[in-house]
């Protein structure tokens, strides 16, 4: 249940990149190498409920990933707070599907990483939709 090599993200950037590579590529074994193997980790995806645990969100992005075709992604970040020890993102995702560069509306999530013997790894995603007209401007309330 837990990642299959030692990867150590060194930074948050790293670990946040390597998130949104396995998410645009839909390769679960890449993006669960960025998740901590904590049993506290949460994620939740647009209009979803809190899933609790390295297995649940595992087999969350499996479902997503076994549905969907080569998704490609714009990632905007729009702040960051950070500590030694711990860093929020929030970010807009502009969603398309390989090949056609017509973007939906944007997600706005929050990712949170913290530093471990293993590096960076992330224990929370929260995603929601973010209005239409939000191309390029994180909304007031945030989720």
């Amino acid at each position: 249940m837990s990642p299959s090599d030692n990867t150590i993200y060194s930074t948050p950037q790293d670990a946040e990149s390597a998130f949104y590579e396995a998410l645009e590529t839909g390769d679960l074994e890449a993006m669960m190498r960025v998740w901590s193997e904590d049993e506290e980790i949460v994620c939740v995806h647009p209009g979803g409920p809190a899933l609790i645990g390295y297995r649940a969100v595992r087999e969350a992005w499996q479902r997503i990933f076994s549905h969907s075709g080569r998704l490609s992604l714009r990632v905007v970040q729009q702040v960051a707070f950070v500590t030694p020890f711990a860093v929020i993102t929030h970010v807009l995702e502009h969603f398309s599907h390989a090949g056609d560069e017509s973007i939906a509306a944007p997600v706005a999530a929050t990712n949170i990483y913290t530093r471990g013997a293993l590096g960076w790894r992330m224990v929370g995603h929260h995603a929601s939709p973010a209005p239409p007209d939000s191309q390029h401007e994180m909304p007031k309330v945030l989720h």
